[in-house]
């Protein structure tokens, strides 16, 4: 991702995506153009995507693409490659989602960092996320990360005492998306994604 020179408000980087044909992320007063990204990537998107739909639309919920944004107060705006809302008030505003209750990324050579660190962190402050899961387009593995508060949870205010768990899929294995209730053969989510072949 190429960095715009900061000192960008989120005001100015919304003007910025009403009249840019190329996407940019925002994060912090930086403005960050997207690189685009392989067929192996887009079959992964479309593959979850369709599951997704398949699985909570007769729910009142909403799965939606990278071309729309995500957004927690001023602090960020992100494409994630697929996302699932299911509050009423996401209804309100067409390109901006500020209550999804799942969110995926497909990880590419150079963004799985930030994907896995700063902006993990960054989906952490929305209080509505439940479930943030990270896929592997290099080998058959999905990271799911879960929100929890043990039993406590509707009592607690304080979200620094919240935990987030993770639990790891691979090669014959059932995927669990605990949040949007969807249960899958991780080969169903791989299928048609030309991964390389595994040595021994």
């Amino acid at each position: 991702m190429a960095a715009i020179p900061a000192g960008f408000s989120a005001q100015d980087y919304l003007l910025l995506e009403q009249d840019n044909s190329v996407r940019h992320e925002y994060r912090h007063g930086f403005v960050y153009a997207m690189a685009g990204g392989s067929d192996d990537h887009d079959e992964l998107c479309l593959n979850l995507i369709e599951l997704l739909r398949q699985q909570v639309r007769s729910q009142g919920c909403a799965v939606r693409s990278g071309n729309v944004k995500v957004n927690y107060a001023d602090a960020f705006f992100y494409y994630p490659d697929a996302f699932v809302t299911c509050d009423p008030r996401d209804q309100v505003d067409r390109d901006v989602k500020r209550y999804p209750k799942f969110v995926a990324e497909v990880l590419s050579p150079s963004t799985a960092n930030f994907d896995r660190g700063e902006k993990f962190a960054d989906y952490r402050q929305i209080e509505s996320l439940e479930e943030y899961v990270l896929i592997f387009q290099d080998q058959m593995r999905v990271e799911c990360w879960r929100r929890s508060f043990g039993a406590r949870r509707s009592q607690l205010q304080d979200a620094t005492q919240e935990r987030w768990e993770s639990q790891v899929y691979g090669p014959g294995e059932t995927v669990v998306l605990e949040s949007v209730g969807l249960v899958v053969a991780i080969e169903r989510l791989y299928q048609d994604v030309n991964l390389a072949p595994v040595h021994p």
